[in-house]
């Protein structure tokens, strides 16, 4: 069954209608998360103005995902449905035109009528990059989050597995997060190494507020030995948010990539899914 959003009120049922699939890159260092606000910026907000121009009608964006405030991503996936037709060249050229430097179309894609962005993805993807050396970054500034003293790399991995598996995560999740229930499935959460780069790759059936730069935050102090690895647990079984340690930094956390069922994950374009500047495999 279709979900009905806001812009479907809107669209006349006498005319035919479009669903249309983009996929969105951009730097959160300059919006109050992806949410549209009534006081300050969102990134939905932006893209909303743009692509309404475009279709010469308004225009609702239902993301896949709602990233906080600073926070990237490279490969949003998210969906609007419209009375107008265009040529996806149109599309790409002409909303891409109107959007400010820092938010970017990637690609474009019809769908059927019935796909929907948040309510239809079976799994989201982050990663979080940390810059572990000593001088801060420059060109990478709010890219990344720096972290000048040495990390134990095989600690924090020992932490990141028992990160996988399907469990309670009230310990890290944000306090004014709005979830009916705190519990989410992880089917992975892998940290390596790249160069200087430390990557956190996690995925799950969603995300609580705050979730992944909470679990950082534990990760970081099981790094710099402030806990042991086993402390993640201990943590986890509290199912209290105040016992874990601060939550990282937006600056370094993307949201990478969301996963459909394969009748319409088949017909979604592939594409490079990292921070394209970090050159890693998918």
């Amino acid at each position: 069954m279709p979900h009905s959003t806001l812009s479907d009120s809107k669209l006349n049922p006498e005319l035919p209608t479009y669903t249309l699939a983009i996929a969105i890159e951009f730097l959160g260092t300059h919006y109050h998360g992806w949410q549209r606000q009534r006081e300050v910026l969102g990134v939905q907000e932006a893209l909303e103005k743009a692509i309404s121009k475009v279709a010469n009608e308004p225009i609702e964006v239902i993301a896949a995902g709602r990233t906080d405030a600073s926070v990237h991503a490279s490969n949003m996936i998210a969906h609007f449905v419209t009375h107008a037709y265009r040529p996806t060249h149109n599309w790409l050229r002409g909303v891409n035109s109107l959007l400010p430097d820092d938010i970017s179309l990637r690609w474009i894609q019809p769908m059927p009528s019935d796909f929907h962005a948040r309510f239809g993805a079976i799994a989201r993807r982050y990663r979080y990059i940390t810059l572990n050396q000593i001088q801060r970054p420059a060109i990478l500034n709010h890219q990344v989050t720096h972290i000048h003293e040495p990390l134990d790399l095989a600690a924090m991995q020992q932490a990141a597995a028992d990160i996988v598996g399907t469990h309670d995560f009230s310990s890290y999740r944000a306090a004014a997060c709005q979830s009916n229930q705190p519990v989410r499935n992880v089917s992975h959460a892998k940290l390596f190494q790249h160069g200087q780069f430390i990557v956190f790759d996690i995925q799950a059936d969603g995300f609580l507020h705050h979730m992944v730069r909470n679990l950082m935050g534990t990760l970081y102090a099981i790094g710099r030995h402030d806990l042991q690895p086993d402390d993640f647990l201990k943590i986890l079984s509290k199912k209290n948010r105040t016992i874990a340690p601060p939550t990282a930094s937006g600056d370094g956390l993307y949201f990478i990539n969301a996963y459909y069922p394969e009748a319409y994950q088949q017909l979604l374009p592939n594409a490079p899914l990292t921070p394209i500047w970090l050159n890693l495999p998918d």
